[in-house]
């Protein structure tokens, strides 16, 4: 599972485009030396941004903070991790591990079968792009207010295990608030809608889940996640006046209609996940 890459170059991001302010410290993982490969992979990521800096909404002046301990919000939060812990051993558990892992092209490969047809970079190349480019814009979205608050995710403040075992050191240090995986799932699920809207409302359940997952995996509250979907529904919001975004969305709405019609169809196992969704 390579999450720790993926979130890591989010977090190389955030502080390469100057996301965090200057008076803030930022959390453990971002001092951490890049090789030379990592750096030029996080510079590719950012060189395919959508927004140029500045013109990103700004998740401070949109968020509030978050729960204050002791909070009627904080219980709700807590209520929401002891159910989900529930979940643990299910095969909705698994599913929230399988959600964790960022990497490409796995991460995509969790809406295909929303979407009805395949993606690759291969098959679908402009839908392919979309969702890796938009994925850089709407990560980066949840930085300035994670580095503000730095917000202790469930999983340490509990002291349960989490369905990433492996990710764990990393994401003690990472804020949990707002939840930068679910604004991937719900903002990917928002370009994804207008590029197939006859499976609008599979696309949007099943972006709706990938951040539910994050409470599943007991590695965000479920406040992280809300919070998230803001930052995603603001951010591809913003894309729409971005010429290059419009391009790419027109060219990838002509390729899955004609991909439609060829007859392609997801190679995952789509009953299996609705199981899992069910579950």
């Amino acid at each position: 599972m390579q999450i720790n890459r993926w979130t890591r170059t989010l977090v190389a991001g955030a502080i390469l485009i100057g996301c965090a302010s200057a008076s803030q410290e930022p959390p453990a993982p971002q001092t951490e030396t890049m090789t030379p490969a990592q750096e030029a992979e996080v510079r590719a990521i950012m060189a395919a941004i959508y927004l140029p800096r500045g013109a990103a909404p700004n998740s401070l002046a949109i968020l509030p903070a978050p729960p204050e301990p002791g909070s009627a919000a904080q219980a709700r939060d807590d209520a929401a991790a002891l159910e989900a812990q529930a979940l643990r051993g299910t095969p909705r558990f698994a599913l929230a591990a399988s959600d964790a892992d960022l990497s490409l092209p796995h991460a995509i490969q969790a809406f295909t079968c929303a979407l009805g047809v395949e993606v690759s970079e291969a098959a679908t190349p402009h839908t392919y792009t979309l969702l890796r480019r938009t994925m850089a814009d709407i990560g980066l979205s949840t930085y300035p207010t994670k580095t503000k608050y730095q917000r202790t995710r469930p999983f340490v403040v509990t002291s349960t295990p989490t369905c990433t075992p492996d990710d764990e050191a990393f994401l003690r240090h990472d804020g949990s608030y707002p939840s930068g995986h679910s604004a991937i799932g719900w903002g990917w699920a928002l370009v994804l809608t207008e590029v197939a809207p006859e499976r609008q409302n599979e696309i949007l359940a099943r972006g709706r889940a990938f951040g539910q997952s994050r409470v599943v995996c007991n590695v965000h509250w479920l406040s992280d996640t809300e919070e998230g979907r803001v930052m995603a529904s603001a951010t591809v919001a913003r894309l729409q006046s971005a010429p290059e975004f419009r391009a790419d969305l027109e060219a990838a709405r002509a390729e899955i209609t004609a991909a439609r019609a060829a007859g392609s169809a997801p190679t995952n196992d789509c009953a299996a996940e609705a199981a899992q969704l069910a579950g």
